[in-house]
């Protein structure tokens, strides 16, 4: 701990220097720089004290993701700063090595001077995290959005063709401060009026409790006609923090199993059941956590007892890693997977049905939307709360609706 406070300090210090480099080039006013310097310390001072009273036995609170957010806020402006100012470091190495080596020129100094305009570029390209942080923490992390998927299958049952799911994915209940907004996502959930919706993990950060003051709203979510089912996320374990005993952790994870039951919602632990409409069925597949690097719970070939590869498959796994390592090549063909988990790491870029990037994307193969891989689809939600950095930029909170329709996907 104490080891990789050190070398976060390292790394803010050197941002910092960079920062009042580029600040002390188009800055002349003495007292402006020391203002700077000071509320800059004292904020360098807050971070690092905050760190240090991180508790394990609590986990995340809403003090620890005021923090994370003032850190984004703070340093990642500085360090696209920083990071420009290092560019025209190099280059000034560059140019420095030729005038002294190669044109023997010893006349100059060695290290040519910074130039303003470079400053005022690193500036305004900081600007542009800056303000869409801001953005992110005020406005994003509630800007739920309603994304609507068709996904065809040639062997869907007749009846079920047309037939609407709502999922929703990552409600981090503990991480919520806006009783408004979230009446205002329930309003669309239930605006959709689908068939079925399914819940696809992570209804806490940690503890039990984080959910209790909003029982009330989930409930408002009404009942469907084919049913309201979920499964566990990684974060419904509990196992993020340190807890006084096994016992406390065990009682701790059988109260959130019991959350999902108090809000009208059938928690599929591996296994499976039938979705019936007139003469034909659907199978609908739930297993518990199961992730590259994370908790593997899920027990796919329990869940999936006494199915036939026949049989139209819909599977919630929370992790689309799961998909990944395990479903996608799978002998018994599940047709679609509903996943959630990587919140598109609530910051990126989105255009869509043109271009989408996140960092989840180095981490994850499947991270956001829909993937296919012969005749078989995932489906990532992006997330209908936000957990650590307490807003979202580029990557909306969102409720998907599915359609399964018969026959071949349109080119």
């Amino acid at each position: 701990m104490i080891l990789r406070i050190l070398l976060l300090c390292i790394v803010l210090v050197v941002i910092e220097l960079y920062t009042f480099q580029a600040l002390r080039t188009l800055i002349k006013l003495k007292w402006v720089l020391v203002s700077y310097q000071i509320i800059s310390f004292l904020l360098f001072i807050f971070i690092i004290y905050s760190f240090m009273q991180f508790d394990r036995s609590v986990g995340q609170t809403k003090q620890t993701m005021f923090t994370m957010g003032l850190v984004l806020l703070v340093y990642v402006p500085k360090m696209v700063l920083a990071l420009v100012l290092l560019g025209e470091d190099v280059f000034r190495v560059g140019a420095g090595s030729v005038n002294y080596f190669i044109e023997n020129n010893d006349k100059t100094t060695f290290f040519a001077s910074r130039r303003k305009f470079v400053s005022q570029v690193g500036l305004a390209l900081a600007a542009v995290p800056f303000l869409s942080l801001i953005y992110g923490v005020t406005v994003g992390k509630y800007n739920y959005k309603v994304i609507r998927q068709q996904v065809f299958f040639p062997d869907l049952p007749d009846a079920f063709d047309g037939f609407t799911i709502t999922q929703i994915s990552d409600v981090h209940s503990g991480s919520f401060d806006n009783p408004e907004k979230i009446n205002y996502a329930i309003d669309l959930v239930n605006e959709q009026n689908s068939d079925m919706i399914l819940f696809t993990g992570d209804i806490v950060n940690t503890d039990a409790k984080e959910m209790h003051p909003w029982i009330e709203t989930f409930n408002r979510i009404k009942k469907h006609e084919y049913g309201k089912y979920s499964v566990l996320g990684n974060h419904d374990y509990g196992e993020y923090v340190t807890w006084p005993s096994e016992a406390a952790k065990e009682k701790n994870f059988q109260d959130i199993k019991n959350l999902y039951g108090q809000i009208g919602f059938k928690l599929m632990l591996n296994e499976h059941t039938f979705i019936e409409k007139g003469t034909d069925k659907i199978a609908l597949v739930g297993v518990e956590n199961w992730g590259q690097n994370f908790k593997k719970a899920g027990d796919i070939n329990k869940a999936s007892e006494q199915l036939n590869k026949e049989d139209f498959k819909i599977l919630m796994s929370h992790d689309p890693s799961h998909w990944d390592y395990e479903i996608k090549n799978h002998d018994k063909n599940f047709h679609l997977t509903l996943s959630g988990h990587t919140h598109g790491m609530q910051f990126g870029i989105e255009i869509p049905g043109y271009f989408k990037w996140s960092l989840a994307q180095y981490v994850y193969t499947q991270w956001a939307g829909l993937y296919e891989n012969v005749g078989r689809y995932v489906y990532v939600n992006r997330g209908f709360g936000f957990h650590a950095y307490p807003g979202r930029v580029g990557i909306m909170p969102e409720i998907t609706v599915i359609e399964l329709k018969k026959g071949k996907a349109i080119a």
